[in-house]
Parts: C-alpha cells; sequence; structure tokens
C-alpha cells in the first residue's frame, strides 16, 4: 500500500466513529463570510455538505448575504446606513434585501447543492411562517440617568419563534434546507434578521446536535501574552462566553455569533462552533477528526 492509501485509509478510520455518533442528527450550519465569495470554496462547501447527507447526518443551512445586499444597493445608488452593526432597514431597502438573499443568493447556494448532486430547496423565514420576527429596538444610553434614546432602524428583526414543520418536513423526504434569514412579522411584512441570530433560534428550536457557524476568522480569539498576537481560544463554556459578552473582550460581529451560540444551547443544541470557513473543508475537519478545528461552545 503506499503512502498516500495508508493515510487515506487512516482518515477513513478515524472518520468512522464521528459518523455513527452523528448519524441521523440535525446539524444547522450559518453560511457566510469569505466561504460564500471564493468560487473554490464555494464549490468545496456544497460538496462538504452533500456528503454529510449521504452519511445520513441531517444538514440545515442558514445563509448571510451583507455583502451582495450592499453591492447591489450601491448599484442602485442607495446609501446603506448603519447603526450599531444593524443595518438601517426601511422599505425600500427591505425590498432590496429580500431580492438579494431570497431571489438570487438563496437560489444560488441552492443551484450549486443540486448541480453537484444533492437535493436542496430553498426557503425564507416567511415560508410557512418558518421565522416569526418582532421589530428589533436599539437602546442607546447617555448617562446621567436620563432614559434611553429608542433608536428607529426599520424593519430590522430578531426571531420571536420558529415554526419548524416545514424543515422536518423536508428533512424526512431527503431535501437540504436552505434558508434566507428573512422573517415574517406580526404584520405579516418581511423582516431583515441577522443569519447568525436565525441559525442559533433553528437549532435551538429542533435541539439540533450541532451549530456551526462559518465566519472569516480562525475562531474566538482571546488575548496572548506579553507582545504576542492573539491566540485561538480552542474551547469555551457557556458562562465563559457570558462573561466576554458582559466585560465587552467581545466586539464587532462576533457578538451575535456568541449571542446565537448561547440561544442554541439553553434550548438544547448540543455544541456550538465557530469555525473559519476560509479554511478548506472545514466543516470536515471539524466534524470527522479528533483535533477538530475553530472554537467548541459547551454548556460546561
Amino acid at each position: 500500500m503506499s503512502v498516500n492509501s495508508s493515510i487515506t485509509a487512516q482518515v477513513l478510520v478515524e472518520a468512522l466513529p464521528y459518523i455513527k455518533r452523528f448519524y441521523g442528527k440535525t446539524i444547522v450550519i450559518k453560511y457566510g463570510g469569505h466561504a460564500m465569495v471564493d468560487e473554490g470554496l464555494k464549490e468545496q462547501f456544497a460538496l462538504d455538505i452533500i456528503l454529510m447527507k449521504y452519511v445520513g447526518i441531517n444538514p440545515i443551512i442558514v445563509h448571510g448575504g451583507g455583502p451582495q445586499i450592499s453591492s447591489i444597493m450601491d448599484r442602485m445608488g442607495i446609501k446603506p446606513t448603519f447603526i450599531e452593526g444593524q443595518r438601517v432597514t426601511d422599505d425600500e431597502t427591505m425590498s432590496v434585501v429580500e431580492m438579494v438573499l431570497v431571489g438570487t443568493v438563496n437560489k444560488e447556494i441552492v443551484g450549486l447543492i443540486n448541480r453537484l448532486g444533492g437535493r436542496a430547496v430553498g426557503l425564507s423565514g416567511r415560508d410557512g411562517e418558518l421565522v416569526q420576527a418582532e421589530r428589533m429596538k436599539i437602546y442607546r444610553y447617555s448617562g446621567d440617568e436620563r432614559p434611553p434614546e429608542i433608536i428607529d432602524i426599520g424593519r430590522v428583526g430578531k426571531v420571536s419563534k420558529v415554526n419548524p414543520e416545514v424543515l422536518v418536513a423536508l428533512e424526512k423526504e431527503g431535501f437540504i434546507p436552505v434558508i434566507a434569514p428573512v422573517g415574517v412579522g406580526p404584520d405579516s411584512q418581511a423582516y431583515n434578521i441577522n443569519a447568525d441570530l436565525v441559525a442559533g433560534a433553528v437549532a435551538g428550536r429542533l435541539e439540533a446536535e450541532k451549530l456551526i457557524l462559518l465566519t472569516d476568522v480562525p475562531g474566538v480569539l482571546g488575548p496572548g501574552g506579553e507582545g504576542e498576537e492573539q491566540r485561538l481560544i480552542h474551547s469555551m463554556t457557556m458562562n465563559e462566553v457570558e462573561n466576554a459578552l458582559e466585560e465587552g473582550t467581545a466586539s464587532g460581529g462576533m457578538i451575535p455569533k456568541l449571542k446565537a451560540c448561547l440561544k442554541a444551547l439553553r434550548q438544547g443544541t448540543k455544541k456550538a462552533h465557530i469555525l473559519d470557513g476560509r479554511r478548506e473543508h472545514a466543516i470536515l475537519l471539524e466534524l470527522f477528526t479528533d483535533a477538530g478545528v475553530g472554537t467548541e461552545i459547551v454548556r460546561e
């Protein structure tokens, strides 16, 4: 047996107990960042998802699309506005958001998976009232014991409820659900929702085996030694995540990711992971190898 054949066999043997452990289990994956832009990574992601399905795992994809939305808005002459990291979403912007996420990005992901041999179905949170939303409020505190200023950011929502029936039905029929993060409000209008938060809510509602969030950093980074760069934190408990959020050591786009992980774990998801989507086959490395990659978040 050649050296390469021996290595391949070793990899397969190492993967076997993980395939057995996750057989029949649901894994929710938030797909975003560079992995959605780079053509090579896009195809690898689709193949990884198809492989998961063929070995008996039930993947559910929730995708982002912020850069694509901004690009279309720029071409349409609409200037995007952000407040505390949230895109201000008036009626015109919401039309663009829904057009891009549901009409373009979602269909592209579904088409790629199907072309490569999978069976994917595209959904938005409005389909079957899958993701119900309520308006998000942003509070700005000015101190001096004054009441906080409530800032209106338009049709930006947070998840109030997930109705999973359509997902369960698709899984039973062997399909891979691909969800655009657009929710439906009590007024039947569409709401723009952060994809990390949708993924966390879906994972929690289904009590998924895992929630996996793909991003453009190696994982959660912590302080290094004196004069050293930040280091990757390989594992965190829920308490450690809560402390990082309270103390402000987590910032920017990592905040909604950590909040999504906490929500999922509190509702029954077994484990959450934040992975570098720029790394080839990051999902398979996390699922099927002893070492794993990125940051895992556990209950205790």
